[in-house]
């Protein structure tokens, strides 16, 4: 590592530590020419998932769209936030494990129906009549003999 004020390529790891909640090492060096000390981050590089949209455009992966939709679904019903933060949680985890780097956004919404209809139906029929865009009452009741048979 370059010393960030003289340049000097040797400088020495004195002190590493966890940073970030356990996703990155906090390492205070020393240079070797000059003893002025600095701090560095080691972080694991990660390729950003792309979610294929309905359009086909393609965008990065964001967690908040989940966490919203689902929150959405969830608005005024009894379902605790620990419950939603669990629920996000577990639909990131299959969606990093996904084999690809792209997935598709259809993918991600059938996996946020799955988990909602285990944890409240209200919400489930919310999220899915936006995600599926019902157009008539007809669609609605469909989905809604699914959810009680």
């Amino acid at each position: 590592m370059k010393c960030p004020f003289c340049g000097y390529e040797n400088t020495r790891v004195i002190d590493s530590r966890p940073a970030e909640n356990d996703n990155s090492i906090r390492r205070r060096r020393v240079c070797d020419e000059c003893d002025k000390r600095f701090t560095t981050y080691e972080k694991i590089e990660t390729i950003p998932l792309i979610v294929i949209k309905k359009d086909n455009n393609r965008e990065a992966y964001d967690r908040t769209k989940i966490e919203a939709g689902v929150l959405r679904a969830c608005h005024k019903r009894p379902v605790a936030a620990a419950d939603i933060s669990k629920l996000v949680d577990e639909v990131e985890t299959e969606v990093f494990n996904y084999e690809d780097k792209e997935i598709p956004s259809d993918v991600i919404g059938e996996l946020v129906m799955n988990k909602l209809k285990d944890l409240d139906a209200v919400a489930y029929v919310r999220f899915a009549s936006v995600y599926r865009e019902f157009k008539d009452i007809n669609t609605f009741m469909d989905e809604l003999k699914k959810v009680l048979n």
